[in-house]
């Protein structure tokens, strides 16, 4: 009893500051209200409220613990939901006003998303009042977004998971006031106009309206976005001859008018199945090869006017049709040849002297006005080659809006850099300071992370698209521990998803010598490490010294990750499952570390028999791991892709398109435990030895 009441005290110290004054850190909510005014009056509890009473006729989405209350007015405390037109309150659609009074609390609004949003903050008092046995504090939060889209991108051009994660999703953004989603549908749309596109698996049209349609109801407007010009793999896999290049599926040719037909098509379906948005994102990126094929050279069309055609043509298609289009902005910056210094460390004199925009400014016509750019940058957003290309866009009147990165396509396994919420934050910032159209939050699919390992940095998004400065990164971190898990801030429960992620590093090519796990770059060619030769020289040893030094520590690691992931097994209040996620991550990357530890006592051991049945052990320890993490991430993933999946040409040079099944995962770990139960075979076949009891 001593122990829960100091723990619920030093929740009180921890968030309600000095009565009177505002406060940037009275409680811990995400995303951090803009205005907050404390009182010295006696607070309210969450069980203390009987009813919720409103003056309008119109649903609206409250969330679990509002719905508990009657929607009358009777005797006790209560909540008071208005609509207004009050001057006081924020301009914006998306703000409120809510006092919490001893005997009451009122959220205030012009609009039904600003209820909304005033509940979702009351939602998160509500849970720390209830978990931690402390008083909701009296006071007035005046809160509005500092960025109108803040939106996250679900890529599911590799993997797919159960739809009623999707589901689960929608609320857990509504939550932490995200209002937007990109998805990146590919061919996983079952598509009516062209059925050849989509995947076996596909999602019917039907189901994505319904999830649109309650994406709606919590004010979340999801966007198609349907890559076209380049990215076309899993459309020009069945339509060769729209290919640029025969041998390629890469790019779509912009000068056959057939190529319009196709795209147009899959577009129609696809803002049927997505019916209310704004946007329809039309990708146009990473173009390798443009102008090549008779049927573009016989236009007359230099390679850029043929992307700018395309590009013109794709837009008026989105306009005609109710819809704003967005586009990857890269393709003219590489040609107007700024590519390189826009992604340089040159500081801003640097950059000044060398840019150059006069090929930008002779195609300025070619720019479709109607068209929204989107800057795409997953590093730091603040250098000064991006906000130089940012003040660009403004000078010459082109609607930018920014994309930042909670999973990049470079990591594996999970996200990094502190799930990306640093960068986020920056990109954040910009976007508010300049007022430009909107945030994106990518989340690649090239690696495929498990989307639970993607949610950290989701949040940051929400976090930092509604009010990105309040919170330093390590702030947030704190808060999001408390709001996803129910843990205190100052537990520190939740440091083993940064352990994690600096341990996934040796992982990432701990068993070879050459080659890249990282799926954007170079998957295809690697070279496993050698084997110990049956002697005693330990020369085996000496070689890989340093990947032997660095496996003992990484075993060590994972026995300090482990320690704490059971203890957050054990303190969380919700959401186990993300937990559980991050457990199998730490048994699949220290598996490498493992084998090399069990070689490395093989190569110097004198018992060569014991210690090959020992490593054997370890090669049969893979399976049972391998097994563990996919029942685990089975729970909400399609593991696997259907019967009939036909594979891009490309394969988008992506791990994560490497197999139709699950061996993607396990690409050094499987060829090597084979390579070493063979090794260990024939050792045992040569000299004797009784290893297979």
């Amino acid at each position: 009893m001593m122990k829960k009441l100091l723990f619920a005290l030093s929740l009180l110290l921890f968030t309600i500051p000095v009565s009177g004054r505002e406060s940037t850190n009275l409680f811990e909510i995400i995303p951090h209200p803009q205005e907050v005014t404390t009182l010295s009056n006696k607070g309210i509890k969450y069980n203390e409220l009987r009813y919720l009473e409103t003056n309008f006729k119109e649903d609206i989405v409250l969330g679990n613990l509002l719905d508990n209350l009657p929607r009358s007015k009777r005797k006790g405390k209560g909540i008071i939901l208005t609509l207004s037109n009050d001057t006081k309150l924020p301009e914006s659609d998306e703000g409120y006003i809510l006092n919490t009074k001893s005997n009451s609390i009122q959220i205030e609004a012009r609009t039904l998303a600003g209820l909304f949003y005033g509940c979702q903050t009351l939602q998160q008092l509500m849970e720390d009042s209830r978990d931690f046995d402390v008083e909701i504090p009296t006071m007035r939060i005046v809160d509005y977004p500092a960025i109108e889209f803040r939106s996250i991108h679900l890529d599911t051009k590799n993997h797919l998971d159960r739809v009623e994660y999707y589901y689960d999703m929608i609320d857990r953004l509504a939550r932490y006031k995200i209002n937007a989603i990109i998805w990146e549908l590919e061919d996983k749309l079952k598509y009516e106009r062209r059925p050849e596109v989509a995947a076996p698996n596909a999602i019917s049209k039907q189901e994505m309206q319904a999830l649109a349609r309650y994406a709606k109801d919590r004010h979340i407007s999801i966007e198609p976005l349907v890559q076209g010009l380049g990215h076309a793999g899993f459309i020009l896999k069945h339509h060769w001859e729209l290919r640029e290049n025969i041998h390629s599926d890469w790019e779509f040719c912009p000068a056959d008018p057939r190529t319009y037909e196709v795209q147009f098509d899959l577009y129609r379906d696809a803002l049927e199945a997505l019916p209310y948005g704004k946007f329809l994102h039309i990708g146009g990126d990473e173009i390798t090869a443009i102008g090549i094929d008779e049927r573009c050279q016989a236009s007359g069309k230099s390679p850029f006017e043929l992307q700018m055609y395309w590009l013109n043509k794709v837009c008026q298609f989105a306009v005609d049709n109710g819809r704003t289009p967005i586009f990857w902005d890269d393709m003219p910056l590489k040609y107007a040849g700024l590519w390189n210094l826009i992604n340089s460390n040159d500081s801003m004199e640097e950059i000044n002297k060398k840019w150059k925009t006069d090929k930008l400014e002779e195609a300025i016509s070619l720019f479709p006005k109607e068209c929204i750019y989107m800057r795409w940058e997953y590093g730091d957003a603040t250098s000064a080659g991006n906000i130089k290309v940012l003040d660009w866009y403004q000078e010459n009147n082109l609607k930018v809006m920014g994309a930042t990165a909670a999973a990049s396509g470079h990591s594996t396994v999970l996200p990094r850099n502190n799930s990306m919420a640093n960068y986020i934050q920056g990109f954040s910032k910009l976007i508010a300071k300049n007022n430009l159209e909107g945030i994106l939050a990518t989340s690649w699919d090239d690696g495929s992370p498990h989307l639970e390992t993607v949610w950290r940095g989701y949040i940051a998004q929400g976090e930092y698209g509604w009010n990105p400065t309040k919170r330093t990164v390590d702030e947030y971190k704190k808060v999001h521990a408390l709001r996803e898990f129910g843990f205190h801030p100052s537990q520190n429960l939740t440091s083993f998803i940064d352990d994690l992620e600096e341990a996934v590093l040796f992982y990432d090519g701990a068993l070879v010598t050459s080659g890249r796990r990282n799926p954007a770059w170079q998957t295809r060619d690697f070279t496993l490490i050698e084997l110990p030769s049956a002697d005693n020289s330990i020369e085996w040893s000496k070689k890989y010294k340093d990947k032997i030094s660095k496996a003992k520590q990484a075993i060590k690691e994972y026995d300090s990750i482990q320690s704490k992931i059971n203890r957050a097994k054990s303190e969380a209040l919700r959401n186990r499952y993300t937990i559980a996620i991050y457990e199998q991550i730490n048994e699949l990357i220290v598996y490498p570390s493992l084998l090399i530890n069990s070689l490395a006592i093989y190569d110097s051991s004198t018992d060569k028999e014991s210690a090959l049945q020992e490593l054997y052990v370890v090669c049969n320890q893979f399976n049972s791991m391998k097994m563990n993490l996919e029942k685990v991430y089975s729970k909400t993933r399609l593991l696997e892709q259907p019967v009939g999946y036909i594979s891009d040409l490309n394969h988008h040079n992506h791990l994560a398109a490497k197999t139709n099944n699950t061996d993607w995962m396990y690409l050094y770990e499987l060829p090597m435990v084979n390579k070493v139960l063979r090794w260990i075979k024939a050792e045992a076949q040569a000299k004797g030895y009784k290893l297979f009891k």
